[in-house]
């Protein structure tokens, strides 16, 4: 029995850091980014549901845009109702909240890499192998390939969580403005060996995926040189999910370094934006992207908007 007791901890609260603002000020921001959660809402569902309702976009490239619309939706619901809160009250959680909302936010960041895989794979065959696409890309194999990109970043984040589960804390200070399983390991007395090997696998196999993603990219580049209606197709299709990318790669990157640097004599504010700027930006600016670049989704809105519009002016006419 004492050693099953050493093995868990006394700590049941978790204090966050980084929301020591004055009243009124902790009021605007909660009015900011209560606006920003509600157009991130806005945003997304708006085009999940353009796709889901028109036949038209039932093609592999909208079904891996309308999962990466989903994964924006379930990742930012895993920051914002917390921070929120904690904007109008004391930044404290549960342990279990704390690892719960590291999973949330961990796998959402792995499952955004997955589907921008998936995505870049789909533009590979599109426009490298036109002739085999349909054979390639069949219903089965896209929803096999979509369930995997849900699968494998839920896994790979329980087993890293699961291996913090019961470890002893030292300190129940997180220094950052939300949990993730890093910060846990910082404040464990004697963190779990296993966490670092599982940890280092998850960061190969996503650096992999990064590096898919790049080559991919590359490949689909030199091969549209050599022809305008490639060009013209890479641009009006693959640009946005490169773009995505790029946004998402040096979203994820500072908040990297944020964790690795933020200890440093740098603005805390700062700090706390290099931290949340992935669930920030991505989020919000990817609805905007596909919705304007791709011509089919940028049309249907056209044709909502219109339709919106008649209704309005019919009911001012009543």
């Amino acid at each position: 029995m004492p050693g099953m007791m050493e093995n868990v901890s006394a700590v049941t609260l978790l204090t966050l850091s980084g929301l020591d603002f004055k009243l009124e000020y902790r009021i605007v921001l909660f009015l900011l980014t209560l606006l920003w959660y509600m157009m991130i809402i806005f945003g997304n569902v708006l085009l999940i549901v353009i796709i889901l309702v028109d036949k038209k976009l039932h093609e592999p490239m909208y079904i891996f845009l309308c999962n990466l619309c989903i994964n924006s939706l379930y990742g930012t619901i895993g920051f914002y109702p917390k921070f929120l809160l904690d904007l109008l009250s004391s930044p404290v959680i549960s342990y279990a909240g704390c690892m719960l909302q590291g999973y949330v936010i961990h796998s959402s960041t792995c499952g955004d890499f997955s589907i921008l895989a998936l995505m870049a794979f789909d533009r590979y065959v599109a426009i490298c192998r036109p002739l085999v696409y349909h054979s390639v890309m069949t219903r089965p194999r896209v929803s096999l390939l979509v369930f995997l990109s849900w699968f494998i970043p839920l896994h790979c984040m329980f087993m890293n969580s699961a291996t913090l589960l019961g470890v002893k804390l030292c300190s129940s200070h997180i220094n950052k403005v939300y949990c993730v399983n890093w910060m846990i390991v910082t404040i464990a007395c004697s963190p779990p060996k296993v966490n670092s090997f599982i940890g280092y696998f998850n960061i190969l196999l996503y650096f992999g995926h990064f590096v898919f993603i790049i080559w991919s990219y590359m490949y689909m580049i030199r091969s549209c040189l050599s022809s305008k209606e490639d060009q013209h197709k890479f641009m009006q299709t693959c640009l946005p999910h490169l773009i995505s990318l790029i946004m998402f790669g040096v979203s994820v990157l500072l908040d990297l370094m944020y964790m690795r640097f933020g200890n440093v004599d740098v603005s805390p504010h700062f700090n706390n934006f290099m931290s949340i700027e992935f669930l920030l930006i991505p989020p919000l600016v990817n609805p905007l992207i596909y919705g304007f670049k791709l011509t089919h989704i940028r049309n249907r809105i056209v044709s909502v908007i219109l339709i919106l519009t008649k209704i309005d002016e019919t009911l001012l006419k009543m």
